[in-house]
């Protein structure tokens, strides 16, 4: 087994007589973790969840449930056991594996689930059948990715093109730090405060509401004051903390110290996880570890084995600071396994009302996508612009509170059918596999740098993931169009200027 990580630190540290202690040392850890974490991913845990008493009938939509459980576990744990950081395919199994694996299995033998289902037990089976087949789809994308080499041509010294890698411009940069001081600071005073950030998610969006940046029907108003508020913080903490990991003249420049000190304490108010969503919090930290940590096998290998028991322990309970203390939801649970019935994973049960709901009313035929695609549109500009694929489902089945998710293949199916989510599954594994294998080359090649875009773009996007699969599009994409017009606005591929940070 050879491993590329070896050949970036050889140069580094001068002792090649080393270099397979490394890749050895991580086959003999890998195949000793292999059996028990297959077993435990794959075998273990569903059949403890198997044995749980409920109500729930061993049907056609049991046994495809567990089909999908031990399928994306046999994933994940490849996607953990691999030599290579695969981050965003590892991330879209995490994801998989526990909200439309895991927590519906539990759902379906315990007989509960979080949101009713209004339709018929066909539409169930049909939904848990095509995310069984969007996985597959997605894998065939991958595989796709992998046999088609990637182009490297060889840097030019004249231009900004061709094969050179996208760096972060020194000044833009600067620029970007300032923007985000200003950003932030205008959205903390917008909101009253640095305490009302400390306080609950509730108070933050009532504080948000009586802003007057809200106006009937219409949320963009908001969602720009929080999403530059935000992103260009936490982008700015993530190229400083690449630029202290990589240069040790950064490191002994006190400047650079004190500015990522400065960016840490504002993301410490903006991006905290009282007053912001689960995953939004879990972006920023997945996006920080990994790009502190860009070539550390063991990092890559301990978030993803970690998060399946986050998820199931911790995630359902980290909303407390989400309502204030007299509207706190109480936890009462008998089994570790109650939490995925009764609150966060309604993935798979929202596919089913949305295929209900598709059924009754058609399919929109790229309406939705455009909707998210032009989010930043108002609504008094644009009288007719869908809402958000969760809220539309929700007010059909005539509920209350229809902050509801809309997985991917939710979004596919609405606008284009089956034959439009396999395709759209397969794209998105083609895109993931791409870049997964572009961030690999460009961490253990020589390492990412200092001024890697790429070393923070990845890292941002698999965390952002998490948002991107539970959906709704129209609320994931503002953030995501923001810290895409943000890395626009630094990026050079001058290599001359940008080799002054380091």
């Amino acid at each position: 087994m050879t491993s590329v990580h070896t050949s970036a630190r050889t140069p580094t540290h001068g002792k090649p007589s080393d270099a397979p202690a490394r890749p050895i040392a991580w086959a003999m850890l890998s195949r000793a973790l292999s059996v028990p974490l297959i077993l435990g991913l794959v075998c273990f845990l569903p059949a403890v969840i198997a044995a749980q008493p409920g109500s729930g009938v061993r049907d056609t939509a049991y046994w495809l449930q567990l089909v999908l459980t031990c399928y994306a576990g046999a994933r994940l744990a490849t996607m953990i056991l691999s030599t290579r950081r695969r981050l965003l395919q590892g991330v879209f199994w995490m994801f998989v594996y526990i909200a439309m694996g895991v927590a519906p299995f539990a759902q379906v033998v315990i007989g509960q689930t979080p949101t009713p289902m209004v339709g018929p037990r066909q539409d169930l089976v049909t939904a848990i059948a095509m995310v069984l087949v969007g996985c597959a789809a997605y894998d065939l994308g991958a595989l796709l990715a992998s046999r088609r080499p990637l182009r490297r041509r060889a840097p030019s010294a004249r231009g900004s093109g061709g094969g050179k890698p996208a760096l972060a411009h020194p000044l833009r940069l600067r620029l970007l730090v300032l923007l985000a001081f200003a950003a932030s600071a205008f959205y903390v005073l917008k909101l009253g405060g640095p305490s009302v950030f400390f306080s609950s998610r509730q108070e933050i969006n009532e504080t948000v509401a009586a802003s007057g940046v809200v106006t009937e029907g219409s949320n963009v108003g908001s969602a720009f004051i929080k999403g530059f508020g935000q992103v260009p913080a936490l982008l700015a903490l993530l190229f400083y903390t690449r630029r202290l990991a990589a240069s040790h003249r950064a490191r002994r420049t006190p400047s650079t110290v004190l500015v990522w000190v400065a960016l840490a304490a504002l993301n410490l108010v903006v991006n905290n996880p009282v007053s912001n969503a689960r995953y939004w919090f879990l972006t920023v930290l997945m996006a920080f570890v990994f790009t502190a940590f860009p070539s550390s096998a063991a990092f890559y290998r301990t978030v993803l084995a970690t998060g399946v028991v986050g998820a199931l322990v911790v995630f359902p309970y980290a909303d407390r600071f989400r309502y204030e203390e007299g509207g706190q939801r109480p936890v009462q649970s008998a089994s570790v396994f109650e939490p995925l019935v009764t609150k966060d994973y309604d993935q798979m049960v929202m596919f089913a009302n949305t295929i209900s709901w598709v059924d009754t009313r058609g399919h929109t035929y790229g309406r939705q996508l455009t909707g998210s695609a032009l989010f930043f549109v108002p609504r008094a500009v644009w009288s007719g612009k869908p809402e958000d694929t969760g809220v539309r489902v929700g007010q059909w089945m005539g509920l209350r509170m229809t902050n509801l998710s809309a997985p991917l293949w939710t979004e596919f199916w609405v606008d284009l059918g089956p034959a439009g989510m396999v395709g759209g599954m397969a794209l998105i594994g083609y895109a993931a596999a791409r870049t997964d294998r572009r961030y690999a080359l460009a961490v253990t090649r020589a390492g990412p740098g200092s001024g890697s875009v790429l070393a923070i773009a990845a890292p941002l996007i698999a965390g952002y993931t998490f948002i991107l699969l539970r959906g709704p599009l129209l609320q994931a994409v503002g953030k995501l169009a923001i810290a895409a017009l943000c890395l626009m606005l630094i990026t050079t591929f001058r290599e001359q200027r940008a080799a002054r940070r380091r």
